[in-house]
C-alpha cells in the first residue's frame, strides 16, 4: 500500500499563490504516474494536473493551464502543485493521487492511491 498526505492548503485572496505538497510513504516503488484532482462543493472530482514517473511529461486541465505547475521530487517521494494567480473558482478540496500505471494519466479511475485532501479557499 501507498499512503499519501497532502499539505499546504489554506485561505488566500484572489491573485495570490499557494504551493501544495503531497508526501508518499509505504510501497512507493509501486508508484508511477501521479496527479492532482479537486472537488468543489456539490461538484464531481475533476482532473487538475498530472505528471509521469520521471517528471519529464506533464499535462493540465484547460482551466489551470498557465497558472499551475506540477512537479515531483522522486528522492523525497514528494509531489508538488504550485498554484499562481488563484481565482475564487479554484476553491475546492485538492487531492493527490498515485497510479501504478505509467505515463501521464488524466483519468480518475486509473489512479490506485489517494490522499485525504487539503482545502484551498480563494476569496474575492
Amino acid at each position: 500500500q501507498v499512503q499519501l498526505v497532502e499539505s499546504g492548503g489554506g485561505l488566500v485572496q484572489a491573485g495570490g499563490s499557494l504551493r501544495l505538497s503531497c508526501e508518499a510513504s509505504g510501497r512507493t516503488f509501486s508508484m508511477n504516474g501521479m496527479g492532482w484532482f479537486r472537488q468543489a462543493p456539490g461538484k464531481e472530482r475533476e482532473f487538475v494536473a498530472a505528471i509521469n514517473w520521471s517528471g519529464g511529461s506533464t499535462t493540465y486541465a484547460d482551466s489551470v493551464k498557465g497558472r499551475f505547475a506540477i512537479s515531483r521530487e522522486r528522492a523525497k517521494n514528494t509531489l508538488y502543485l504550485q498554484m499562481n494567480s488563484l481565482k475564487p473558482e479554484d476553491t475546492a478540496v485538492y487531492y493527490c493521487a498515485a497510479s501504478r500505471s505509467g505515463g501521464v494519466i488524466t483519468t480518475l479511475a486509473l489512479y490506485d492511491y489517494w490522499g485525504q485532501g487539503t482545502q484551498v479557499t480563494v476569496s474575492s
